[in-house]
């Protein structure tokens, strides 16, 4: 019985003064820097802070994923089970790591093999630790997809990491984490960019993995609401060290650090919507300067009768190209039809002058199809895209794009800006094209929208990697407003940054908005930010739109089973009690 009590109070993980340092040419950079908790069988510990806090070096060093010229300092001790961690042979690293200690990476691919099959790779991730036929692992590998609600598990199983979309890919990831039960889980912004439906199966497979066999977790996250709808207590980091700690409901109910309050007044739910955001007390940008004046270009004139900008009826179907000869077996009958994908199923919207309409569902739901059909991306199957009655696109076989006054702005904006170009040249490449502005007058013109979107106009000569991942948002926004549109299609564009960074765009856009007379169409996955930016919602399903209208009366009496499911699965900020009397 007292052996049974010393278990119990005994600490799964122990992590005392530790101290993760990378040395390099231009000195030491100290990534974790004295940091200390303790953790027991089936607690979960959140672990918060912005990019660059350390939170996620942290797990890394805990799971002995730490590479030249990274170092855990001497001095420094990671107990597992009274075990010492800390400078452990790799070859008795690798006997733990996976099956007493399993990690989730923000990216799946980190993760998975793209050139294997789902199966093949977690028939790998088994044999690693234990002996297992064939038909064993198939089986296992087929009860770990239905674990994370894969559907038709059976036939998915055979399926590469391509033929998944992202939020699938994260599951498959925990799929693998979890096989062997391990004691303690590393979970590094596992849903981040997952949908909140999909982000609740997930918490709640985690909640109840770590109820049934006490596995412990470290939740690694800047989402503060997800936070605290798992963790039992919170470690909240700034600049490599715990700044504040302490039972989860304690610390976001009555924050002590003025960090962390600074964290939670950025969120979009502490703030009426529309409001600009609070912003972070250390932030270091320039204050935004006004956007350059726009020349009068030759525009439709506006009619009462025709709406500013309709999309009428649009659909898109996704066939696979199979080839000439795969076609004409289709037409003798010797070959099966290659299936179809409606993507987006007659879709009809109109927005006004100066809308923010939010465009919400699922991964899958159409809605990034849709938003790129709206830019001009993507030619419809069926249905019209106008602008002030005009066409968005060219008809016929090679249909085109026909206007610069529709932009868009991407999730990702290392992947959408050229790497080997000044960002200078990416903001100016499209108005020097189109006429604009002329060559003689570029380098000003950059610098103004460096400066109107809070950047330092001296930074036009670097390059995309040398900034971080939202000073990259910003170049995207400049770079699409530099083509003086009237609308901006947004596709997820504050997906994965921190809150306070999130909060910048956010206060960007709305100010651009308000400057510029833009019409925004907002596609995201984040029901907080839509509430908070938008005036309008449309909820998609299956490539249909289930409901639209106000954002306030969506929000506040939907309508739709599918859209009170969506709400219902979001993660909530609890409030104070005197915040929620206000």
């Amino acid at each position: 019985m007292m052996a049974k009590a010393a278990e119990m109070t005994t600490p799964l993980l122990q992590v005392s003064d530790l101290k993760t340092y990378f040395h390099t040419s231009r000195g030491v950079m100290k990534a974790v820097d004295g940091v200390s908790f303790s953790l027991a069988p089936g607690e979960v510990m959140g672990l918060v802070g912005e990019s660059g806090s350390g939170k996620s070096i942290t797990g890394f060093s805990i799971i002995g994923l730490i590479d030249q010229p990274g170092r855990i300092e001497s001095g420094s001790s990671i107990r597992l089970e009274g075990r010492e961690i800390v400078g452990l042979p790799a070859d008795q690293l690798r006997a733990i790591r996976g099956k007493t200690i399993s990690m989730v990476f923000q990216d799946p691919m980190m993760t998975l093999n793209p050139v294997l099959s789902i199966e093949t790779q977690i028939r790998l991730a088994l044999e690693a630790h234990e002996k297992v036929s064939a038909a064993e692992a198939r089986k296992r590998a087929i009860a770990a997809l239905a674990q994370v609600r894969i559907p038709d598990p059976e036939q998915k199983v055979d399926f590469y990491p391509h033929q998944f979309s992202g939020g699938m890919r994260q599951r498959v990831a925990i799929a693998i984490a979890l096989l062997h039960k391990p004691r303690l889980v590393i979970a590094d912004e596992p849903t981040t960019a997952l949908d909140v439906s999909v982000q609740a199966e997930i918490l709640a497979e985690m909640k109840e993995l770590v109820k049934e066999i006490g596995t412990a977790l470290i939740w690694i996250s800047h989402d503060l609401a997800t936070v605290a709808s798992i963790a039992d207590h919170v470690a909240v980091m700034k600049t490599g060290r715990i700044v504040e700690a302490g039972p989860t409901m304690d610390v976001l109910l009555k924050p002590q650090h003025p960090y962390t309050r600074g964290l939670l007044d950025a969120l979009p739910s502490r703030s009426e919507p529309g409001a600009l955001l609070a912003r972070n007390s250390g932030d270091s940008e320039p204050d935004p300067a006004p956007p350059p004046r726009r020349e009068a270009a030759a525009k439709a004139p506006a009619r009462a009768d025709v709406p500013y900008f309709a999309i009428d009826g649009v659909s898109k179907q996704f066939r696979r190209n199979t080839g000439l000869v795969h076609a004409l077996g289709e037409k003798i009958g010797l070959a099966r039809p290659v299936p179809v994908v409606n993507a987006v199923d007659k879709v009809s919207l109109t927005l006004s002058r100066g809308d923010a309409l939010g465009l919400v569902g699922e991964s899958g739901s159409g809605k990034s199809t849709l938003g790129r059909m709206a830019a001009g991306i993507y030619v419809p199957t069926a249905g019209t895209v106008r602008l002030q009655g005009e066409q968005v696109m060219s008809s016929g076989r090679s249909a085109r794009k026909i206007t610069t006054r529709i932009q868009t702005i991407f999730q990702d904006p290392f992947a959408s800006l050229d790497p080997r170009m000044h960002i200078g040249d990416c903001i100016s490449e499209g108005p020097l094209a189109h006429g604009l502005v002329k060559r003689a007058q570029a380098g000003e013109y950059v610098r103004q929208w460096l400066a109107a979107v809070g950047l330092d106009p001296a930074f036009a000569g670097r390059y995309p990697h040398q900034f971080s991942g939202g000073q990259r948002q910003r170049v995207a926004i400049a770079r699409a407003l530099a083509m003086q549109p009237d609308i901006v299609v947004c596709d997820e564009p504050v997906a994965s940054l921190d809150v306070s960074i999130q909060a910048q765009i956010i206060n960007l856009l709305i100010r651009l908005r308000q400057e510029l007379n833009l019409t925004l169409i907002f596609i995201s996955h984040d029901l907080s930010v839509v509430r908070h930016l938008c005036d309008r919602v449309a909820i998609m399903y299956r490539g249909r739109i289930v409901e639209a209208g106000e954002t306030a009366d969506i929000y506040d009496n939907p309508k739709d089973d599918y859209t009170r499911r969506l709400l219902a699965a979001v993660p909530v900020l609890p409030q104070a009690a005197e915040e929620a009397v206000l």
